[in-house]
């Protein structure tokens, strides 16, 4: 059976904390990288092989991952929780967190049945370079579509402000508003509980798509949050933090997958390349919510389709 080296897993594991929350899949990088740079890395990490020693190293890196936005989202998670222990203990819905913490839950039903019924099929019968390759052109494309839609969104609003401004400096204010976003925490939260529960299933349930290898987790469901009305940082947010569940309940449940045939032998690559993967996604989740304050998904959506159409090409001539 193959083993991965350690070079190996320290490598993808900071891919796997980078590319999980970057828009641009992490599932989609974990295909393309070994089979580009083949050899030994296209053998050891073959994620359609079913008894690849790859598959339990996943594991690990996702709970990592899932790790690093608890971390990091610590504060918000903590106002959550006490939110929805209140809303049990009082039967009401009331405050913000409360709010946000039943949005959670409800907007993760979605993908997790549908994670639990469709993610080895997609990931043993799609999980070849070719299609992870096609898959990130497509992510393109709708990160892109995502960025037209805010762009008209905002438009019509700016449009309707114009209308019923006093004054120029209003209307100036209102068309920069999602550039000049000096909300704390607190009050972004407060902003994304303001979804209605049919728009939160809706983000919630685009995460499905991520189940395709190619297609990002993170920018699915930011596209879904900028079409429900949220700006970048908060679409981002909400996107963060409906994440960090469903990646951690994906690892846990295949954790035993670490203790099995599959995990003899690279227990020392896990825990180096789960290190490895919670840095970078602690280091990148902090870049991303400074950067989505005052920017766009567009170098992510040309990223992505560099990338996607370059690797269709590589692998098509190879």
């Amino acid at each position: 059976m193959s083993q991965l080296s350690y070079l190996e897993a320290i490598v993808m594991g900071v891919v796997q904390g980078i590319s999980e929350l970057f828009p641009i899949s992490s599932l989609g990088h974990s295909i393309l990288i070994p089979a580009i740079v083949g050899g030994s890395w296209a053998t050891d990490m073959n994620v359609s092989a079913p008894d690849s020693p790859y598959l339990a190293f996943i594991v690990g890196l996702h709970v990592a991952t899932a790790f690093a936005l608890i971390v990091f989202f610590r504060k918000d998670w903590a106002r959550i929780i006490v939110g929805l222990g209140t809303s049990i203990r009082y039967r009401r819905i009331g405050t913000g967190p409360e709010r946000l913490a039943w949005l959670l839950i409800i907007a993760t039903i979605p993908v997790a049945i549908a994670g639990l019924l469709l993610d080895h099929v997609f990931r043993t019968v799609l999980g070849v370079p070719m299609i992870a390759a096609i898959f990130l052109t497509l992510n393109g494309f709708v990160l892109l579509l995502g960025e037209r839609f805010r762009r008209r969104s905002q438009e019509l609003e700016s449009r309707s402000d114009a209308d019923n401004a006093d004054n120029a400096d209003y209307v100036n204010n209102a068309n920069d508003a999602d550039d000049v976003d000096n909300d704390t925490d607190a009050e972004v939260d407060v902003a994304v509980s303001r979804l209605s529960a049919l728009r939160a299933v809706g983000v919630g349930a685009s995460q499905i798509l991520a189940l395709l290898p190619g297609i990002s987790r993170s920018g699915v469901s930011m596209v879904g949050g900028m079409a429900a009305g949220l700006t970048h940082r908060e679409a981002a947010r909400f996107s963060f933090l409906l994440a960090t569940p469903v990646i951690l309940a994906a690892g846990v449940l295949k954790l035993p997958d670490l203790f099995g045939p599959m995990g003899q032998g690279i227990q020392g690559q896990v825990l180096a390349g789960a290190i490895a993967s919670f840095v970078s996604a602690l280091l990148a989740v902090g870049f991303l919510d400074r950067y989505f304050r005052t920017r766009t998904l567009t170098p992510f959506a040309i990223y992505s389709l560099a990338v996607g159409l370059g690797c269709i090409v590589f692998f098509a001539v190879r």
